[in-house]
């Protein structure tokens, strides 16, 4: 396998822990607590019954619309197509205020794993559906993480942030076609100017994980929610449950592996 050149991550439970999966369970408790209470007994639904699980498998990477019907079909919600747009829109407001009043956190591993990429000479983009990526992005100082962290990088500045750090920013945009396609990776890799077979992509969801396959990109499945089943069944190259435990001299001869092996 050639030398990587590129280096693709998702970002909601890759690079940063996000509340997505808190306001879509959450919201979705909400509506059939007040609104769909008459609909609750027709469905499958119960609080405990949206677990971390339904969420990776069934949620987590797809686009906010496909991310919304794709919940409200597993439980079982009549009239789905119906009730879509407005589950959608008040899981939005949800995220939103949770970002602002700043419920997520960084991955240390990540922050490390994406300086160490860039410092041996790739290129890197953030590629996510969500469109909340940015907000995120911007509030991450990379230059305080890596004087906290004692990381010396060339490639670092005072006031850069996450965003800044990137090479091409794809997240947020509307494609035709959302996860498992590859078009937002393909799309990344091209304003890279890298060849797909030279690019690797980091992603946490099983559904990122067949959009990088399909697109011939090499893929690391990071198994932050116990997952690590689901991301090798997608057909992942390599599945961790940290980043740090990717072995940095595999890499720079364009080969996956752990530290350990």
């Amino acid at each position: 396998m050639p030398k990587f050149q590129g280096s693709i991550f998702d970002v909601d439970g890759v690079l940063v822990d996000s509340p997505h999966e808190k306001a879509w369970r959450e919201s979705l408790r909400q509506l059939m607590e007040s609104d769909w209470r008459g609909i609750r007994d027709r469905t499958t639904w119960s609080p405990e019954a949206f677990t971390p699980h339904v969420y990776q498998q069934y949620v987590s990477g797809k686009p906010r619309m496909s991310g919304a019907r794709a919940a409200l079909d597993y439980f079982g919600v009549p009239d789905a197509e119906n009730r879509v747009a407005e589950y959608a829109r008040l899981k939005q407001e949800m995220v939103v205020r949770l970002i602002q009043a700043g419920d997520f956190t960084a991955y240390p591993d990540a922050l490390r794993f994406v300086i160490a990429t860039k410092d041996a000479g790739m290129l890197i983009a953030d590629a996510s559906s969500s469109k909340n990526a940015g907000l995120f992005l911007r509030q991450i100082r990379l230059d305080t993480f890596a004087q906290e962290q004692g990381i010396s990088s060339p490639t670092l500045r005072p006031g850069l942030t996450l965003l800044d750090y990137f090479d091409a920013d794809v997240s947020g945009r509307d494609f035709a076609h959302g996860k498992p396609d590859p078009e937002i990776f393909l799309t990344a890799a091209h304003e890279l100017g890298v060849e797909p077979r030279h690019a690797m992509v980091i992603e946490d969801a099983s559904a990122g994980v067949q959009a990088a396959k399909a697109g011939h990109m090499a893929a690391i499945g990071i198994a932050r929610a116990g997952d690590a089943d689901l991301l090798a069944a997608a057909g992942a190259d390599l599945v961790v449950t940290t980043l740090d435990d990717v072995d940095p001299t595999a890499l720079a001869g364009g080969r996956l592996a752990t530290r350990k092996a």
